[in-house]
């Protein structure tokens, strides 16, 4: 199990690496210079370009952002004078990742029971009821669910907050917003995972014994369907947590949507690389620790 770790390890840091590789020399791609405004005087602007290093060859720039990225440093804003991107991660990370929690752990919950219910019912009204759920689900973008939510729950019927971050009934609507695509997704895996499950032959053997339904279901059905939910969790976590880029612009939450989404249109290169690694890595970092989890749940996965 060790090798496993350390191999995974591996990969996932080798994966960091490429990754902040390729954000680097494609944000040097982009058009235009941060510094791009008929305002400011061309001596002025060879002095901001200066400053900040980006007069230099684009291989030395490398060289530097790679070394102090080693060392934590993510580099300082471009259009926020004395934020370092570190700070503004700290700042606005702790928002994102409550809404994704948040968003996250519903979506689980309803989409295993969900699926548990799709697969009892197979054929049957409550299959075909929730399974149209998961396709509308899928179906609707967040940026079309979210303003029509808005309006019929809080402009016309005012049950719930349209905009702010803080109250409980200001995580609601945008959580269920970004987690009704997960939901979607989780009802068809986990109703799959749950019917190919119930021909094997462990199954009708504890139905030849006399457990009924619910025993059957807890006991033998549940645990041998997770398996394969479980190794989708690190993609979903970070799915969700990329998600919430529109959702905390529709619902105005200070999130690191509007940092990153601002960072883009203003070129802000140590912004624009600094979100991306940060959450490259996050997601990296979700599906290192599924790696280590399945391995422990399914032993054939460490021989492979």
């Amino acid at each position: 199990m060790i090798k496993y770790i350390i191999k995974r390890v591996f990969i996932a840091l080798g994966t960091i690496f490429i990754l902040a590789t390729l954000t680097f020399f494609l944000v040097k791609l982009l058009p235009g210079n941060p510094f791009t405004n008929d305002k400011l005087k061309p001596a002025v602007r060879e002095k901001m370009m200066e400053y900040y290093g980006l007069n230099k060859p684009v291989i030395n720039q490398y060289g530097t952002y790679m070394n102090n990225l080693l060392h934590g440093d993510l580099g300082t804003s471009l259009k926020k004078p004395g934020k370092t991107v570190v700070s503004i991660i700290g700042e606005t990370f702790p928002v994102s990742a409550k809404l994704g929690l948040v968003s996250f752990l519903f979506a689980q919950a309803v989409g295993i029971l969900f699926g548990i219910i799709c697969a009892q019912f197979k054929n049957k009204w409550p299959d075909y009821l929730l399974m149209l759920v998961a396709i509308i689900g899928i179906a609707m973008p967040s940026m079309v669910l979210g303003p029509i939510l808005r309006y019929f729950l809080g402009v016309r019927l005012h049950i719930l907050p349209v905009t702010g971050w803080g109250d409980i009934n200001q995580i609601i609507m945008p959580a269920f917003v970004l987690a009704l695509g997960a939901i979607a997704g989780g009802t068809r895996s986990m109703r799959a995972s749950m019917l190919s499950i119930t021909t094997q032959d462990y199954i009708k053997t504890a139905r030849a014994k006399g457990l009924n339904s619910v025993e059957i279901v807890m006991r033998h059905e549940l645990k041998n369907s997770l398996v394969p939910i479980i190794s989708n969790m690190g993609v979903g976590i970070a799915g969700i947590m990329m998600g919430s880029f529109v959702v905390e612009s529709i619902f105005l939450i200070p999130g690191l949507g509007k940092y990153f989404v601002d960072a883009i249109t203003t070129l802000d290169y140590s912004l624009v690389m600094g979100l991306t690694i940060f959450y490259g890595s996050f997601l990296v970092t979700m599906n290192l620790i599924v790696d280590i989890l399945y391995g422990f749940l399914d032993p054939r996965i460490r021989v492979r």
